[in-house]
């Protein structure tokens, strides 16, 4: 992951770097980037039956802090708030949910992904 891209072209490779992981360890992605009036989504997936919206964090390093740390309280409720919205919107019902979040740090143009479940 190059230093010369700029902040939505890292971002995106991030989430890309992120969905295939995802994808590898068993997640289906049924969609990324879901916006609604209350914020974004990375990516909506579904694991063993159960809906997951991801947050994808990314970092060239750890120099100022985990990517997962970005992850506040504050973002987290925006997450609770969006994710409602998109249950609303398509219908969900009653489905179990859960978040996750994606840490990426590319080190030396080498990513390190971090998964933790149910992060929130």
């Amino acid at each position: 992951m190059s230093g010369g891209l700029s902040k939505k072209a890292k971002g995106d490779l991030g989430e890309e770097t992120a969905a295939d992981f995802l994808r590898r360890n068993g997640y289906d992605i049924i969609e990324r980037n879901y916006r609604h009036r209350r914020g974004e989504i990375d990516i909506v997936a579904s694991e063993n039956g159960v809906l997951v919206f991801v947050e994808v964090k990314y970092r060239r390093s750890r120099r100022f802090g985990a990517p997962e740390e970005a992850v506040t309280p504050a973002k987290q409720e925006l997450l609770r708030r969006t994710a409602e919205g998109y249950a609303a919107e398509r219908e969900i019902g009653e489905r179990e949910c859960r978040f996750d979040v994606v840490a990426v740090t590319a080190d030396g143009g080498r990513a390190e992904i971090e998964l933790f479940r149910n992060a929130f």
